[in-house]
C-alpha cells in the first residue's frame, strides 16, 4: 500500500557499528583485521566521516599518521579503507533502538525498518554541542545565537557567513578554531569569554587561533544577557568569582550581531541508556573495561560517545581497542577469565578511562585521564595502596588536554583483584 513502510526480515551480522565517523570506521576496520566476518556500519548522515567533514583546518593525524592533515583528509584515509573492504555500510540510516539481546532497529528511506541481530555492537555515536537552552542567559530569542559547530557547518560546508561582529562564549577547541576561521573570512571577532579561570582548549589552539590574531581571551567571564529583537544587537558580559557568581559592577555591554557558543560537548548516549548499561556521571559515557566493553557483554563503546577527546588520533587508537575487543568476544563469547581492579581519580584528577582493568591482561593497558584544574611544574602519580607504580613530571597540566599513563605487564602482576588504581596530581 502506498505510503506504508517496508519491513525487512531480520538481518544477521557478527558486528554492528553504530556511527560512521572516525571512531566507528577505525573500530570496524580493526575488527575486520582480526577476523570478524560480517560487519555493518550504520551512519545517520549521508556520508561517512562524521564531524571531520566540516573540520577543514589542519592539525589532524600528527600522532597517528605522522603528518598534518585536514579533517576531510583524515576521514578520507579511513573511508577508502572501508570501501576497499567487504564491510557493509548504510548511510542516511537512523538507529532508533538497541535491545539487551543486541537486536538493533534502524530506519532509512530505502529499506524502511531494519532489524539486525548482532553478536556484538560497538557504540560510536560521537557527541553533540551544549546549546543555549542548557545555559542561564537572559534575553530574547533573537537570531544570531548558535553553537560554534553550527557556525562551522554554515561557513565550511554551506558557504554562508553567520555574522560580521562575533563574540564567542566558551574556549573549547571548536570555539577557538572558529575564532580564527571567522577572522580569516573577514569577520571581527571581538573576544572569547570563558567562565572558568582557565581555557578549555588545547594550548596550541590558544596560541594559533587567538594569540596569532590578537583576539582577547577573557577568563572568569561570562555572558549574562543577549540584547536584540529580530537580530542580536549586543550582549552584556560580566566577571565571575571563584564560585562562578557574577561580580557586581563588572557588567559591560559589547556590540555584536552574533554569539557563538562553545560551552561543552555531550556524548550521544540516548541509545546506551536504553539498555541500562552502567554510566559514568563524570564522562557522561559508559563504564568500560580495558577492551572498551560496557557492563553489558558484547556491547562496546569508543570515541566521543565514551569520553570527549581533544585529538582524533586518540579516538582512532581507542576505537581500534574496541574493535579488537569485539573481535575477541565474537570468536569466543563465553571465555572470560577476567579479574578486575578499578581505577579512581585522586587529588586533581576528574576521571579515568577505562574505569576497570583486567589484571590478567596479556597486553599493556593505557589509562586516559583529565585533570580538574591547571597545575604547573607538577607530577601525576599512579599508585595502588602505598605502592607507587608510575610518577611523571610535567611543566603544565590543563583540563583541556587529555593525559595518559601505561600499566606494564610487570605492574599488572603487582595489582590484586578489586584493588583501586589511583591517579593523583602532586604539586611541587
Amino acid at each position: 500500500m502506498k505510503g506504508r513502510s517496508k519491513v525487512n526480515s531480520t538481518l544477521k551480522y557478527d558486528l554492528v557499528v553504530i556511527g560512521g565517523g572516525p571512531a566507528g570506521m577505525a573500530a570496524a576496520l580493526e575488527a575486520k583485521k582480526n577476523g570478524v566476518g560480517k560487519i555493518i556500519i550504520l551512519e545517520r548522515a549521508e556520508t561517512l566521516g562524521g564531524i571531520l567533514e566540516q573540520c577543514i583546518h589542519t592539525g589532524f593525524g600528527l600522532h597517528y599518521f605522522g603528518e598534518e592533515l585536514s579533517g576531510p583528509e583524515y576521514a578520507h584515509k579511513f573511508i577508502e579503507l572501508v570501501e576497499q573492504s567487504d564491510i557493509d555500510v548504510k548511510t542516511d540510516t537512523m538507529v532508533i533502538s538497541i535491545s539487551k539481546e543486541r537486536m538493533v532497529t534502524a530506519v532509512n528511506n530505502q529499506d524502511g525498518f531494519i532489524q539486525i541481530d548482532a553478536t556484538a555492537v560497538i557504540l560510536a555515536m560521537g557527541c553533540r554541542e551544549r546549546a543555549r537552552g542548557a545555559l542561564d542567559i537572559a534575553g530574547s530569542r533573537a537570531s544570531g545565537v548558535m553553537t560554534a559547530g553550527a557556525a562551522q557547518k554554515f561557513v565550511n560546508i554551506d558557504g554562508y557567513m553567520p555574522g560580521k561582529k562575533i563574540v564567542i562564549l566558551g574556549s573549547g577547541d571548536i570555539g577557538l578554531i572558529m575564532a580564527r576561521r571567522m577572522t580569516l573570512e573577514g569577520a571581527q571577532v571581538k573576544m572569547v569569554c570563558e567562565l572558568m579561570p582557565y581555557s578549555g582548549g588545547l594550548t596550541r589552539n590558544i596560541v594559533q587561533c587567538l594569540d596569532d590574531f590578537d583576539i582577547p581571551l577573557k577568563l572568569s567571564c561570562t555572558v549574562i544577557e543577549v540584547h536584540g529583537t529580530e537580530r542580536v544587537e549586543g550582549i552584556t558580559i560580566a566577571q565571575v568569582d571563584e564560585n562562578r557568581n557574577v561580580i557586581d559592577g563588572t557588567q559591560e555591554f559589547v556590540e555584536c550581531d552574533t554569539l557563538l557558543l562553545s560551552v561543552g560537548l555531550i556524548p550521544e548516549n540516548e541509545l546506551s541508556k536504553q539498555i541500562d548499561i552502567d554510566m559514568d556521571p563524570i564522562t557522561s559515557g559508559p563504564v568500560v573495561n580495558e577492551m572498551r566493553q560496557t557492563s553489558l557483554p558484547g556491547v562496546f563503546a569508543c570515541g566521543n560517545v565514551l569520553q570527549v577527546h581533544d585529538l582524533v588520533d586518540y579516538v582512532t587508537t581507542e576505537s581500534q581497542i574496541a574493535g579488537l575487543g569485539a573481535a575477541k568476544y565474537i570468536s569466543n563469547p563465553n571465555n572470560d577469565d577476567s579479574r578486575y581492579a578499578f581505577t579512581k581519580g585522586g587529588d586533581g584528577v576528574r576521571y579515568i578511562v577505562p574505569q576497570k582493568v583486567n589484571i590478567n591482561s596479556k597486553e599493556e593497558i593505557k589509562l586516559y585521564f583529565r585533570v580538574a584544574d591547571v597545575y604547573l611544574k607538577s607530577k601525576f602519580v599512579v599508585s595502588v595502596g602505598d605502592e607507587v607504580l608510575i610518577e611523571k613530571r610535567k611543566q603544565k597540566f590543563a583540563p583541556g588536554e587529555m593525559e595518559n599513563a601505561t600499566l606494564t605487564l610487570e605492574m599488572l602482576e603487582k595489582i590484586k583483584e578489586n584493588d583501586e588504581i589511583v591517579i593523583s596530581i602532586k604539586e611541587r
